[in-house]
């Protein structure tokens, strides 16, 4: 398998150093309802999991929740909550859409203020060795010292001098130099603050991350994934505070980014205030329609949300689902062999995880499966290895719920047909009392060329 790697910024070929895969994904900062960048993500590092269970391995993924953060405390200043109960709201509330995307929850979820422990262990190390340093006006904050790593950019491409370029080069008080970050921040009345070696405050935002990923993964870890958003400056100094802490090269072997996803050009982001939550994607969508909508793009590609490509991609879904259940119209002794379509499946996930081309080989064998029964095949084989391959893509192919008019899928098929056959007979009146029917009860109709497709709405 060949991933590509944005460190080294090529594709190579991948292995686990040991026996089991250790990935560590960066989670949410838990101030706000999750949206569907978040669910990008998640689905991403979700198919890979599931991937590389499927090619035998065992895979050991850690997904972090931030749970003490400036948002979350201003969150909690706005609702009359305490940071503890914003952050525990918002971290139930993303289990729950993230289950019902179907995505895997990961073999652990720590939370920040689990760990401050390693934490502090981790910035007394780093201040021994020199690369971390109390802060100069004796706040109490600690910073990182960046000019002690002499590779420091190597993860975003940029010395220091272009990192700072356009940004006031004025030294913030208890810093040494403009580039370095805090890695302990010291508290303000009334904010969650632990005891440490320099007075009450509370982890930086990277350091979260490094400690984690040690204490649940080791040294050295398979594979960091993230959004491409966090490349600079969150993975940049998680890399250069978890090597100068171990002394270990490299802190991970590959580093995967997924593309952003964008509202009307912009990414979507709370700051900009254009988001779509995950509750109010899957409100109007089925989770298969919204992974099939993330997959059809390759992971590292920018991703436009568009609520027609995703309607569009519930009907696709209807047609795997369609084909995984057909019964076949006869007995001739003929299996539909599955076995090249599987062969496509793998070559495209191989290739760093193409999932568009993995979809293609899927919906090109649920055509195949249709043919057969057609032709009066058997399609016991192909329509197993069918589920096999769609659940590698985490898709259920699970028929959505009925409408409130209690209107299933196959009720819905059944009422298309029979309009069909109304307009055959040229009765545009029973024609039509069905199309109001289906309207009425929140299916949209659409005539084409190629016969007649719906959608609900």
């Amino acid at each position: 398998m060949k991933l590509y790697s944005t460190l080294t910024r090529d594709k190579r070929d991948f292995e686990p150093a040991g026996d089991a895969v250790t990935m560590y994904v960066c989670g949410i900062t838990a101030s706000n309802s999750s949206h569907v960048g978040h669910a990008l993500s998640s689905v991403v590092f979700d198919v890979l999991h599931r991937y590389l269970e499927f090619r035998g391995y065992e895979v050991r993924r850690v997904q972090n929740f931030t749970d003490v953060d400036d948002k979350i405390i201003t969150k909690a200043n706005e609702e009359g909550l305490s940071s503890e109960e914003v952050a525990e709201k918002y971290i139930e509330e993303f289990f729950t859409d993230m289950d019902d995307l179907n995505v895997q929850r990961a073999t652990v979820h720590p939370r920040a203020t689990n760990e401050i422990a390693g934490i502090l262990r981790m910035i007394e190390g780093l201040i021994e060795k020199g690369n971390a340093y109390p802060a100069t006006d004796e706040s109490g904050s600690v910073y990182f010292r960046v000019d002690s790593d002499n590779e420091y950019g190597k993860l975003s491409g940029r010395t220091v001098d272009e990192l700072l370029e356009g940004v006031r080069n004025e030294i913030e008080p208890g810093k040494e130099a403009p580039a370095d970050f805090a890695v302990w921040k010291a508290s303000r009345p009334g904010e969650p603050a632990w005891d440490s070696p320099w007075g009450q405050g509370r982890p930086g935002w990277h350091i979260e991350c490094s400690a984690m990923a040690l204490e649940y993964l080791g040294e050295t870890i398979d594979i960091h994934g993230g959004g491409l958003d966090l490349v600079f400056p969150h993975h940049e100094n998680e890399l250069t505070q978890s090597e100068s802490f171990t002394g270990e090269k490299p802190f991970a072997r590959f580093w995967l980014h997924n593309g952003l996803l964008r509202l009307d050009g912009a990414k979507m982001s709370k700051s900009l205030g254009n988001l779509v939550t995950v509750r109010d994607a899957l409100d109007s969508n089925s989770a298969d329609a919204i992974r099939m909508y993330i997959l059809t793009s390759h992971y590292r590609s920018p991703l436009l949300y568009d609520e027609d490509n995703i309607h569009t991609q519930e009907r696709a879904a209807r047609r795997l689902r369609q084909a995984a259940t057909a019964e076949s119209e006869g007995n001739t002794g003929e299996s539909v062999d599955p076995a090249p379509f599987k062969t496509r499946f793998i070559e495209a996930m191989e290739d760093d995880m193409n999932t568009p081309q993995a979809l293609a080989a899927i919906f090109d064998l649920a055509h195949e499966i249709n043919r057969g029964r057609d032709a009066g095949h058997n399609l016991t084989e192909a329509q197993g290895e069918m589920r096999s391959l769609v659940s590698v893509l985490g898709l259920m192919l699970a028929e959505p719920e009925a409408s409130e008019d209690g209107l299933s899928d196959e009720d819905i098929d059944a009422r298309i047909a029979s309009r069909a056959e109304a307009r055959t007979n040229r009765d545009f009146a029973a024609a039509d009392a069905i199309r109001d029917e289906l309207i009425e009860a929140g299916v949209a109709i659409e005539d084409g060329p190629e016969g007649t497709t719906w959608s609900r709405i």
